[in-house]
């Protein structure tokens, strides 16, 4: 039997079940499921981890739900400026878009820079230039617009604060959305995408968007997607670390993941998580916060979970 396997991630962050209505638990399990389940079929039937990582992802973008896409929180100006990237574990290519306004399904932009740019990265107006020359779908703001969104926003609007997402405390709050995937030809795949930070200012960038940080997948060791403060990853430059780890100390997968989340990102007080894949279909989600919304499923077991037990 070929392995196959999917991982998907909604964000981490201080996650209680004492704070979560049963219906708004239903709706995140309802909306990781159908995720979960659109990236799977597409391994099954012998379609690339790269086709599976980016249509789980444009499902998690697609709900209200989680800080991506649809979700996406608002800006200090009132906006919704959204990042992802994608990469693929075969050549080593990768795609990425920060700052953009508008795009439906910011993932699908992503990769469109990995294949038609002949470049990793856009941002801002230029990306948004490239996205109708792809002619990538727009939404109108009202797509963009969610109540719960809106009055985070108000809570810090004119302030100097700013948070993330997914919490009830204002400085704990993580959102992010994520999938990895290894297909039956054997290669891995990485994707990535984010609405930021509620009330951010001048242009902020995260981890989600930059190749080694937020995003990395290679054939020889893993693919790994990240959740979290942006700026702690960045700085320890976590996905590519975890690959690093395997490939330098040859360390497996579980192990890897452990020593980048639980103690490397920890020393500098970083909050997160991630999820990651490695070459043999083994699956790790590891979070040092109360909870991840994740799933994943291989031929041999499937798992949707929120809090950490």
């Amino acid at each position: 039997m070929k392995k196959i396997a999917l991982a998907i991630h909604g964000g981490a962050g201080t996650i209680l079940k004492s704070k979560m209505t049963p219906d708004k638990e239903v709706a995140y399990t309802n909306a990781l499921q159908t995720a979960l389940n659109k990236g799977y079929e597409i391994l099954e039937k012998g379609g690339t981890a790269l086709e599976a990582v980016e249509v789980a992802v444009s499902s998690l973008e697609d709900s209200p739900l989680f800080n991506a896409g649809r979700g996406s929180v608002f800006t200090a100006k009132g906006e919704q400026e959204m990042d992802a990237s994608i990469m693929e574990g075969k050549d080593l290519q990768a795609g990425a878009i920060a700052g953009v306004k508008g795009i439906k399904n910011p993932i699908q932009l992503a990769r469109l820079v990995m294949e038609k740019s002949g470049h990793v990265m856009l941002a801002a107006e230029g990306a948004v230039e490239f996205a109708k020359e792809q002619n990538i779908e727009f939404a109108e703001a009202d797509y963009f617009y969610d109540q719960y969104r809106y009055e985070q926003w108000q809570a810090l609007r004119g302030s100097d604060s700013f948070q993330l997402d997914h919490s009830t405390k204002k400085d704990e709050k993580f959102g992010t959305v994520g999938a990895v995937a290894l297909d039956l030809h054997g290669d891995l795949a990485a994707a990535t995408s984010t609405g930021g930070m509620t009330n951010k200012k001048y242009g902020r960038i995260g981890d989600s968007p930059i190749i080694g940080a937020g995003t990395y997948a290679n054939n020889n060791t893993c693919a790994v997607s990240c959740t979290g403060s942006g700026e702690f990853f960045i700085r320890s430059v976590v996905a590519y670390d975890v690959s690093c780890i395997m490939e330098y100390k040859g360390s497996p997968l579980t192990e890897a993941c452990q020593e980048v989340v639980h103690k490397r990102l920890m020393k500098i007080n970083g909050d997160g998580g991630l999820i990651a894949i490695d070459k043999n279909g083994n699956v790790c989600l590891e979070f040092n916060t109360e909870g991840m919304y994740r799933a994943f499923k291989t031929p041999l077991e499937e798992q949707v979970k929120i809090y950490k037990n």
